[in-house]
């Protein structure tokens, strides 16, 4: 009995009673390398806690993160053609298309919203890399102009987190006319008199970097944040030459004169509430925990509800 009682069934017991591990509890650094529990991630916006390396953010969880409360309402983009080219290489398209959106459980490479940040009404756009590299297809190129459509229906100021390998080839010719296009969306927020303001973040390259991505009013960056047209190899390879430190990144590019700011993604949403204040001639915000915002303001004008306005 001693055999049975002290080996057999604590043995049967572990094997009943033995849990899975989650593989995604841990995440290592690109930065430093250091292992990072994965709340620990979350709760530092995917900032490492160890060497400050800005990671890959998720647009819903950047937008989770930005808007007050974490409210906030998608707008809708309209469905370009799945496969205009009836293109294939490895796979076919629309089979790229569907792997995508399984591994990342969004439509596309973009995602458009509108809410409030510090009780100053906005639209937002973000690009997900981890969306075929956010490659700018004819989708992404509708969601721009959807969100410019929207911050000029609505009279809101129009910030736009870009991140992209460049253009999507599996569209072609296709691909790159959304660089004119976004150009047009772009000036219709100049001549609206709203303004539009841009958040380079790592990466932002090719043809995103040539159109709509340049071409805000403000240009921030997250640091370290390579943004170029063509890659540093590509350049190295062609003048035979080597290139300088750190060039290309956010940093060189805010010396020599491309970018207004450089800022951390956990100061973001501050320096964003105190730009889009002052140039839409508001107020300055005032800090300090506020009621999440309501139906009505969330969907409703492009006056921003005080909590006055809430309580009477």
């Amino acid at each position: 009995m001693n055999w049975i009682t002290n080996y057999v069934r604590p043995r049967i017991n572990s094997i009943f009673s033995r849990r899975e591990t989650p593989e995604n509890l841990w995440s290592k650094c690109d930065g430093c390398g250091t292992m990072l529990f994965h709340r620990e991630i979350s709760d530092n916006l995917n900032v490492c806690t160890n060497c400050n390396h800005h990671m890959h953010i998720t647009p819903r969880d950047r937008f989770a993160a930005l808007f007050d409360g974490g409210i906030f309402s998608e707008v809708a983009v309209p469905e370009p053609l799945s496969d205009p080219l009836q293109f294939r290489d490895q796979k076919r398209y629309p089979d790229r298309l569907k792997a995508a959106q399984r591994d990342t459980g969004e439509k596309e490479a973009m995602l458009v919203a509108t809410g409030e940040i510090g009780r100053t009404p906005i639209v937002a756009a973000a690009q997900d890399f981890s969306f075929m590299a956010g490659s700018m297809g004819m989708y992404v190129g509708n969601a721009i102009i959807a969100a410019a459509e929207e911050a000029v229906r609505l009279g809101r100021p129009l910030i736009l987190f870009s991140a992209a390998g460049g253009a999507r080839m599996q569209e072609g010719i296709l691909s790159l006319m959304q660089m004119p296009r976004t150009t047009v969306a772009v000036q219709m927020l100049k001549e609206a008199g709203l303004p539009y303001i841009v958040v380079l973040t790592h990466p932002t390259t090719g043809g995103v970097t040539a159109s709509y991505a340049m071409l805000g009013d403000i240009q921030i960056a997250e640091p370290e944040a390579l943004i170029c047209f063509a890659g540093p190899r590509v350049i190295e390879q062609t003048i035979r030459e080597k290139l300088p430190e750190g060039f290309q990144r956010a940093e060189y590019l805010l010396e020599h004169g491309m970018l207004d700011r450089v800022t951390d993604r956990r100061e973001m949403r501050k320096e964003l509430i105190v730009i889009t204040r002052m140039l839409m001639q508001m107020p300055p915000p005032t800090w300090g925990d506020l009621p999440p915002p309501g139906p009505e303001t969330v969907s409703g004008s492009p006056e921003p509800a005080t909590q006055t306005d809430r309580s009477g």
